[in-house]
C-alpha cells in the first residue's frame, strides 16, 4: 500500500491537472461598438486570464438566476414588410436581419392591421362594407391582405432562423366595433357582444396564421390603448373592458380551442402601472395572463423592476422604442444603458425597437398621419443600398450572442455613470456579457470574473461590448 502522504500527493496532482486542464479550454471572445463610428460589431482579440487588480469587477454569478430571454428584435409592420418585401437586395437584408452572418433577430412584433406605418392603405381583418354595420361572427373575417407582403417576409424570415418568434398586436379593432365607426382613433364599443365578437377575432387570426406555418407566440389586446389619434390608426380601450374580454372570452376561447398563445396585457408607457396592476388584481383574468408590455415614452426606464416586485409571477416584455430625428439624445449608450441592459435588468424577457425597416422618407406612410420622422433599424433606399441605423448594432449585442431560452445571470450594478453590465447563460453553457462605458470624457478597464477567473479590458468611452465566455 501506498503511503498516505503519496496518495494526497497525487490527489492534488490530479486536482490541479483537471483545474489546468479546465482553464485551458476557457476562452472569452469580444465584439465592440462605439458611438464615434469607430466600431460597429467589431471583432477584437479574445482574451486569456490574467491577475486580480482594484477596480470595477464584473462577478458573474451562474448560481445567482433571474428571467428566461425569450428574444430580441423589432416591429415589422407594413411599411417595413412592404419595403423588404420590394428591395432588389431583399435575400441580403433578411440574412442581415436573421442570419448567423448577421444579427439573429429573434423576436419579432407583428401589427394586427393597420398601424402609422404602411405600404398600403390600412386595414383590418374585419372591414366591412358601409352597408353592413357589423359581423359578431367573423363570417368576413380574412387575413388576405397579409399575404401580399407580410407573410412572405415572415416565411422567410423563419426559415433563415427558425427559432424565431412573434408577438403580434392590433392598434385598432376593426371600425364597427368602435365608436367612431372609423379606424383612427375612437374607444372600443362597450357591449358583450363586442367583447365576444373580438375574442373570436384573436382567435381566427391564430388560427389562419398557424394555417400558414406561422406560429404566434403572443398577443396583446391593444397597442398603447390610452392613446388616440384621428391621423391613423388607433384605439382607447380601458382596463376594465381588457379585464372583461380576457376574463370573460378570450381566456375561455383560448381553453376551448386549446390554442397555447401566450396573453400580454398593456403594452404602453413605463408611467402607468395602475392599469395592469389593475387587471391582475382580478384573480379571473389574471389566470389567463402571462405577463406585460412597456413601450419607452414617458416614465422612468426602472418601473418594471418594481412592477414585477408586485407580480412575480408574471412575465415582463418590452416590446416598443423608437429612435429617429425626433429623439436627438438617442445613440448607443443611451439604446444600451436604457433598453438593453436597463430592460433586462428589470426582468424584461424581451427588448424590441419599432420599424425593423424603413425607406429613406422615415415611410412609406400610405393614407396615414403619425410619426414622419422616426428610424427603421435598417434604412432601405431608393437605390437599393442600405444603412444599418444605430438601432440595428444595439439590437446585435444581445440578438446575435443570447439565444432564446438563455437565462440571466447576476451581475453586480455600480454607479450611473460607471459600466453597466448584464450577463445570460445559453443552453450549451456560454456565457454572454454585455458591458457599456457610458462615460464620455475617458475610457474605463474593469474586469470580468467567471469561474474563477479574472478577465481585464479597457473599454473606450461610449462603447458597449459583448464578451462570450465558453469553457
Amino acid at each position: 500500500m501506498a503511503p498516505r502522504g503519496s496518495i494526497c500527493g497525487l490527489h492534488l496532482v490530479c486536482l490541479f491537472a483537471i483545474a489546468t486542464s479546465f482553464w485551458a479550454n476557457a476562452s472569452m471572445d469580444v465584439w465592440v461598438t462605439n458611438s464615434n463610428g469607430g466600431d460597429r460589431l467589431s471583432k477584437k482579440a479574445s482574451l486569456s486570464p490574467t491577475g486580480s487588480s482594484n477596480g470595477f469587477h464584473i462577478k458573474v454569478d451562474r448560481n445567482k438566476r433571474y428571467q428566461f430571454i425569450s428574444g430580441f428584435g423589432a416591429a415589422l409592420t407594413n411599411a417595413a414588410a412592404y419595403t423588404l418585401f420590394h428591395s432588389p437586395r431583399r435575400d441580403q437584408i433578411m440574412d442581415d436581419l436573421f442570419g448567423s452572418s448577421g444579427i439573429s433577430m429573434s423576436y419579432l412584433r407583428l401589427p394586427m392591421g393597420g398601424t402609422d406605418f404602411q405600404g398600403v392603405q390600412p386595414y383590418t381583418y374585419d372591414d366591412l362594407p358601409s352597408w353592413q354595420h357589423n359581423d359578431f361572427h367573423m363570417d368576413q373575417f380574412s387575413i388576405q391582405k397579409d399575404r401580399d407582403f407580410i407573410i412572405p417576409i415572415l416565411k422567410q424570415a423563419l426559415k433563415i432562423n427558425p427559432s424565431l418568434r412573434i408577438i403580434a398586436t392590433p392598434w385598432s379593432a376593426p371600425a364597427w366595433m368602435k365608436t367612431t365607426n372609423s379606424l383612427f382613433g375612437g374607444e372600443f364599443h362597450h357591449g358583450n357582444n363586442y367583447q365576444q365578437a373580438y375574442a373570436l377575432y384573436f382567435v381566427k387570426f391564430i388560427q389562419a396564421y398557424q394555417s400558414e406555418g406561422i406560429s404566434i407566440d403572443a398577443i396583446c389586446l391593444q397597442n398603447e390603448p390610452k392613446h388616440s389619434d384621428n391621423s391613423y390608426p388607433t384605439m382607447k380601450l380601458s382596463w376594465e373592458a381588457e379585464r372583461d374580454i380576457i376574463k370573460n372570452y378570450l381566456g375561455p376561447a383560448f381553453n376551448q380551442h386549446s390554442i397555447n398563445t401566450k396573453i400580454i396585457i398593456y403594452d404602453h408607457n413605463w408611467d402607468d402601472t395602475g392599469y395592469a396592476g389593475n387587471i391582475l388584481s382580478d384573480g379571473g383574468a389574471a389566470q389567463y395572463i402571462r405577463g406585460s408590455a412597456w413601450h419607452c415614452y414617458g416614465g422612468r426606464h426602472d418601473t418594471c423592476g418594481g412592477f414585477h416586485n408586485q407580480h412575480p409571477d408574471k412575465d415582463i416584455y418590452f416590446t416598443e422604442c423608437s429612435g429617429g430625428d425626433w429623439a436627438p439624445g438617442f445613440n448607443v449608450v443611451w439604446g444600451v444603458r436604457i433598453l438593453s441592459i436597463g430592460q433586462t435588468r428589470n426582468w424584461a424577457k424581451t427588448v424590441m425597437y419599432w420599424n425593423i425597416a424603413l425607406d429613406d422618407n422615415h415611410g412609406p406612410k400610405v393614407g396615414v398621419g403619425g410619426c414622419n420622422n422616426c428610424n427603421g433599424v435598417i434604412t432601405i433606399h431608393g437605390n437599393g443600398d442600405t444603412t444599418k441605423n444605430t438601432e440595428y448594432y444595439i439590437i446585435g449585442h444581445m440578438s446575435k450572442f443570447v439565444f432564446p431560452e438563455a437565462v440571466r445571470l447576476d451581475t453586480p450594478a455600480f454607479g450611473w455613470d460607471d459600466v453597466h453590465s448584464v450577463a445570460f447563460q445559453n443552453n450549451d453553457g456560454s456565457v454572454a456579457i454585455v458591458v457599456l462605458n457610458p462615460r464620455n470624457d475617458r475610457d474605463q478597464t474593469f474586469y470580468i470574473d467567471i469561474d474563477g477567473q479574472h478577465y481585464q479590458y479597457t473599454l473606450p468611452r461610449e462603447s458597449v461590448a459583448t464578451f462570450v465566455y465558453r469553457n
